[in-house]
């Protein structure tokens, strides 16, 4: 598996940085600085929205529960069922998941360490798989228009994430601190 992803890795790296136009050397000094903190803003929003979406069908399905029973005691049809599909649960965990990921990914950013370029870089994949999932999933709310928004989510994401993956590469890791200095 690991070898896998070092070859999709290294496939990305072509098209993100030697096939694209490149990110100015003030850009990726200001990302290499700040996507610490922005990868915990980014982890704690996703949390938040995770607790939010449980939080919004545990509502919704107490509601629909009082409409079928008002529906029952009038003789009419049940307005719907558990609103939990199987989609829900997916964009949840997926969701949860790659919050946990990129606060996890802090620490090893601040210390301009590869780990944490890995973390971010998982959950850059974990948001296009959630897109190509939700083509397939029925009534899903996404569909081909959701995966069209990961996929400009993912290029934008990942042209950005690997301008700035020099800087996580061992020995040129320190050299990032210089980076817009005249020697």
């Amino acid at each position: 598996m690991a070898n896998q992803t070092d070859q999709l890795e290294t496939k990305l790296n072509e098209l993100f940085v030697k096939n694209a136009p490149e990110l100015p050397k003030g850009g990726k000094q200001f990302l290499v600085q700040y996507i610490p903190y922005l990868s915990l803003l980014g982890g704690l929003l996703s949390l938040w929205a995770g607790f939010q979406i449980w939080d919004w069908a545990h509502k919704a399905n107490k509601a629909i529960d009082v409409l079928n029973q008002l529906s029952t005691t009038y003789g009419v049809e049940p307005v719907s069922t558990d609103r939990w599909t199987v989609a829900l649960w997916f964009s949840l965990v997926i969701l949860v998941i790659t919050g946990a990921i990129y606060i996890l990914a802090y620490a090893p950013l601040k210390a301009r360490k590869k780990a944490g370029w890995n973390l971010l870089f998982y959950g850059l994949l974990l948001g296009i798989l959630n897109g190509i999932v939700g083509i397939f999933i029925d009534n899903y709310g996404s569909g081909f228009g959701g995966f069209i928004g990961s996929l400009i989510g993912f290029l934008i994401g990942g042209w950005l994430l690997f301008q700035i993956r020099e800087s996580y590469l061992g020995k040129k890791a320190t050299n990032t601190k210089s980076v817009g200095k005249k020697s």
